[in-house]
């Protein structure tokens, strides 16, 4: 059969939701045969939601896949279109390929899936469908991404990462754009932030896109209209904080429902806590102050700790103090907490346990350090250039969870450039440690001496290993790059693996 014209369409997914799937399907149908469509291409598993997992053997959901799936051909048929929701659908003309997916998005893996389906075109036409919008975001952002490629021309691509339904067309007799070149740039001393300043700038965005539609999804499931969460004045609440602020404005939902708590404790600085106030008021949340000195101090009290003793206890008491705070008040409000914790920090293990380790959605649990500060650099140069001056003054800060005066992260567990550089090839490459001791030498060269370099890296083995613990019962969140540590299935590791073997390695 030949086709003049064709279309890829993207419907908004509702989770093991067969009617209402349904009905996004015959809408887009309708609107393909109104547009003289006469194939259309739908993504992998449209009438259920392709993240159902192991939904998809409850025989109750299947018999009403099954029935929707019938009317939806019927209904095809009278429009006189071919239409193709799985693969007993593929139209027997060879010169179309049709490429279902439901993989989620990361950064750069779009610009690549463009060039190799371009290059995959040739002599041929490929339509490429995509999961959307409303796919679980456990782990993962779906981004919806249709294309129609012939002869390695572009002829149609939709908007990514849309809340709402979408379709594309493409008349096989036009000639559409020549896709740009991508190649990856040199990896660096910085493996997560590229040097050039444009492929830096559309990673920022890419990333930040899926944070927040990430977090849009979940609180949309939920029928959430509130979220709550910790702002210290420090990089990654002021990341989160964005994420939020740009998920409320796409959703439509007044930023008053971002309920902002600075909780201010024995290590907390001037500097902080200013920043901290002026970035909320300037974003025009709902601002919270509660200190937490009081009640940490009944709580040495109750459990006979010596408030002059600064060990782990005095520690974390004031990290788990402020999560209970945020998810008390969470509830109070009918809302989620939202996690403000990132990957640099899950590898080293550098969280309190049932602390500021745990929320209700962790939307920077997939961002290195070093990805953080470019993120919230790029947001203080452009769509926040509001609070521009506050966001970098905040990049500028030194790290610290101030659970005691002084306290600098970077001089109790090392620099994060080299945390995040050995992350990379750790767990991207799976290099061995004296091959990566190797590479930084190299790379870090004039920056850190060979004595300095090992000995962080050997903090990272001893601390990637022993703090799996934590990362084995990880909060769900978006994922946004090669690197993940997230234990459904992007990481696993024992939480008791021994790592005598890689810091032998080194010897």
């Amino acid at each position: 059969m030949k086709f003049n014209r064709i279309a890829a369409a993207v419907p908004r997914v509702h989770l093991a939701d067969v009617d209402a799937n349904k009905k996004e399907i015959l809408d887009l149908l309708e609107m393909a045969e109104s547009n003289g469509a006469q194939l259309v291409v739908f993504p992998e598993l449209a009438v259920i939601g392709a993240t159902c997992g192991d939904l998809v053997f409850q025989e109750i959901l299947m018999d009403r896949a099954s029935d929707a799936c019938a009317e939806i051909r019927e209904r095809a048929s009278e429009l006189g279109i071919t239409v193709v929701l799985d693969e007993s659908d593929y139209p027997s003309d060879e010169g179309i390929i049709i490429v279902q997916d439901a993989v989620p998005e990361i950064v750069t893996s779009y610009r690549y899936l463009r060039k190799e389906l371009s290059d995959s075109s040739k002599g041929r036409t490929v339509v490429y469908c995509s999961a959307g919008y409303g796919e679980s975001t456990t782990d993962g952002v779906y981004s919806g991404a249709a294309m129609i490629f012939k002869d390695e021309y572009l002829l149609a691509e939709n908007e990514r990462f849309c809340t709402e339904s979408s379709i594309v067309f493409a008349d096989l007799r036009e000639e559409g754009t020549k896709v740009p070149e991508f190649e990856a740039c040199p990896v660096g001393r910085h493996p997560f932030v590229p040097e050039n300043q444009s492929e830096l700038a559309a990673r920022c965005e890419e990333a930040f896109s899926i944070q927040a539609t990430g977090l849009m999804s979940r609180l949309e499931h939920i029928g959430a209209k509130k979220v709550v969460l910790g702002i210290s004045g420090g990089l990654d609440s002021t990341l989160a904080l964005l994420v939020c602020c740009k998920a409320f404005d796409r959703l439509g939902i007044p930023r008053s429902g971002i309920v902002a708590v600075t909780m201010p404790g024995f290590g907390t600085t001037d500097r902080t806590h200013d920043n901290a106030w002026k970035l909320m008021e300037g974003l025009g949340v709902d601002i919270r102050e509660i200190p937490i000195g009081p009640a940490v101090i009944q709580h040495f009290s109750d459990i006979g700790h010596p408030a002059d003793v600064h060990d782990a206890a005095y520690e974390n008491a004031q990290a788990r103090e402020r999560t209970q705070i945020l998810m008390d008040l969470a509830n109070m409000e009918g809302g989620i907490v939202v996690g403000t914790g990132d990957l640099s920090e899950l590898a080293l293990g550098w969280a309190t346990y049932n602390g500021d380790h745990m929320s209700m959605y962790a939307v920077n649990s997939d961002v290195p350090k070093t990805m953080v500060q470019a993120i919230v650099r790029w947001a203080a140069d452009g769509e926040f250039n509001n609070v521009g001056n506050i966001l970098i003054d905040i990049i500028d800060t030194p790290i610290s969870p101030e659970l005691l005066p002084g306290q600098q992260t970077e001089d109790l567990v090392g620099p994060y450039e080299l945390h995040d550089f050995y992350l990379y090839y750790f767990v991207r490459h799976g290099m061995r440690p004296s091959e990566i001791r190797e590479l930084a030498l190299r790379e870090f060269e004039g920056i850190y001496d060979a004595g300095t370099i090992e000995k962080w890296l050997r903090t990272f083995i001893r601390r990637f290993f022993s703090q799996q613990f934590k990362r084995s019962c990880l909060c769900d969140g978006p994922r946004i790059g090669t690197v993940c540590l997230s234990p459904r299935g992007a990481w696993t590791m024992p939480s008791d693996a021994n790592a005598t073997a890689w810091l032998d390695d080194l010897e």
